[in-house]
C-alpha cells in the first residue's frame, strides 16, 4: 500500500496534471506568462531612460572670436549637444519658449580678451527647466565640459593643490537601464504571477468546476499546492526570460550569484502566485480578481519596491508602508546581485523578507480554502 506522504506527493501531482492540461488548452495563459513579460521589458526597458543626450542646444556668441568658436566647436563634437544654430538672446529664448531648445549657451563679448589676459570669463547657461531632473542633468554636462576646458587652458603647472579624481563603481557610465531593468523585471514577475493564479482559479469558481474538486479526497493543501506548482515553473521560465533578455537588450551584467537570483525570484514568485491565489479565494470573481490583483501588485510594485524612487528619499510613513511589499526585496536583491556582485550572504535579509511573505500568504491561502460554495 501506498504511504501517507506518497500518496498526498500523488494527489498532488494529479492537481498539477490538470493545471498543466488547462494551461495548454489556455493560450492567454502562455500568452501572459511568456509573451507579456518580454514585450512589456523591451517596451519600458527603451521607452523609459533617465539619460539625456542629443541635447538641443541654442548658441549665442556674442565674442565671434576664435577662443569661442574652438570652444563650440570642442562642445558640439562631443556628440552630448546638437547646436539649434547662431542666434541673438532674443532668438535663443524664443527657442526656448517654443520647446526646441532645452538650453542655450551664451559667451559674452571679451571672451577671448580675457582668457588672454589670464582672468575669469564667466558664460551663461539658460536652461529649460520645466524636467528638473534633465535640467540639472544639462546643467552638469556643461559644467564638467567648462571645467575641463579649463584645465586644459591652465595645463598641469597651474592646477589646483587638491584634485578630486571620482571614480564610479557599478554603473560607470551611469546608464540608467542598469538602474531600471532589474526594477521592471520584478515589476513585470509581480503582475504576471499575481494575475496568473488569480484569474486562472477565479475563473474556475466561475464555471462551477471547483464542486468537482470538492467531490473528490483531495484537500485543500493538496490543492493549493497542485494548483501553485505549474504556475511556479512557468514564472522560474519566465525569470529566465527577463534575465537574459536584460543582458542580450540591454547589457544590464549579472556579476553575483547566479543561483542567488533565481532563488530570490523562486522565492517572490511563490509568494506572488499565493497572493494572487489568496485573491481568487476571496473575490470567486474574475473581474474582482483583476481588479484586486492589479491594486495589490501593480501599484505597490511601481511605487513602493523602489524601482524609480529610492526609498531612503520618501516620507518616513510612506517607508513603513515599503516594508510588507515583496517587490521591495526582489528589487534591492536582483540590483545588488546583478550589478554589484556577491552571494547569499549580501541577500540574506531579503531572501528572508521573501520567505516570511511567502509562508504567510500561503497559510492564509490554503485556510479561506474551504471545502464549500458558499
Amino acid at each position: 500500500m501506498t504511504s501517507r506522504p506518497g500518496r498526498f506527493l500523488l494527489r498532488v501531482v494529479a492537481m498539477a496534471g490538470k493545471e498543466v492540461l488547462h494551461i495548454r488548452r489556455d493560450l492567454r495563459t502562455l500568452y501572459m506568462a511568456l509573451a507579456m513579460p518580454v514585450l512589456m521589458l523591451l517596451l519600458f526597458g527603451f521607452g523609459i531612460s533617465f539619460d539625456v543626450d542629443h541635447i538641443p542646444l541654442a548658441r549665442v556668441d556674442g565674442d565671434r572670436s576664435q577662443a569661442s568658436r574652438a570652444f563650440f566647436r570642442r562642445l558640439f563634437g562631443s556628440n552630448e549637444f546638437e547646436s539649434k544654430g547662431d542666434l541673438d538672446m532674443a532668438g535663443a529664448e524664443a527657442l526656448l519658449r517654443r520647446g526646441q531648445a532645452m538650453a542655450a549657451l551664451v559667451i559674452p563679448a571679451g571672451y577671448q580678451r580675457k582668457l588672454a589676459e589670464g582672468r575669469d570669463s564667466p558664460v551663461e547657461i539658460l536652461v529649460d527647466g520645466g524636467d528638473g531632473n534633465t535640467a540639472r542633468q544639462i546643467m552638469g554636462k556643461i559644467d564638467g565640459f567648462a571645467r575641463a576646458e579649463t584645465l586644459d587652458r591652465a595645463g598641469a603647472a597651474q592646477a589646483p593643490p587638491l584634485a578630486v579624481k571620482v571614480t564610479t563603481l557599478y554603473n560607470p557610465a551611469a546608464r540608467s537601464s542598469f538602474f531600471m531593468v532589474p526594477g521592471l523585471a520584478a515589476y513585470l514577475l509581480a503582475i504576471a504571477a499575481v494575475l496568473l493564479t488569480a484569474l486562472t482559479v477565479a475563473g474556475e469558481w466561475e464555471r462551477g468546476s471547483m464542486e468537482q474538486l470538492f467531490a473528490s479526497p483531495v484537500g485543500r493543501l493538496e490543492i493549493v499546492l497542485g494548483k501553485l506548482l505549474p504556475y511556479l515553473v512557468l514564472g522560474m521560465v519566465q525569470l529566465l526570460l527577463v534575465l537574459t533578455l536584460s543582458n542580450i537588450a540591454f547589457d544590464v551584467p549579472i556579476r553575483g550569484s547566479l543561483p542567488g537570483l533565481f532563488l530570490a525570484g523562486f522565492l517572490f514568485l511563490a509568494g506572488m502566485l499565493g497572493q494572487g491565489l489568496l485573491i481568487s479565494v476571496i473575490a470567486r470573481n474574475q473581474l474582482v480578481a483583476t481588479q484586486a490583483g492589479a491594486l495589490s501588485s501593480l501599484l505597490p510594485s511601481l511605487l513602493l519596491s523602489g524601482m524609480i524612487v529610492p526609498i531612503e528619499n520618501m516620507p518616513r510613513i510612506i517607508q513603513a508602508l515599503t516594508v510588507p511589499v515583496p517587490a521591495r526585496y526582489l528589487v534591492h536583491a536582483f540590483r545588488t546581485l546583478m550589478l554589484k556582485g556577491g552571494g547569499f550572504s549580501v541577500i540574506a535579509v531579503d531572501l528572508l523578507a521573501l520567505l516570511a511573505f511567502a509562508f504567510v500568504v500561503l497559510l492564509l491561502a490554503t485556510v479561506k480554502f474551504r471545502r464549500r460554495l458558499a
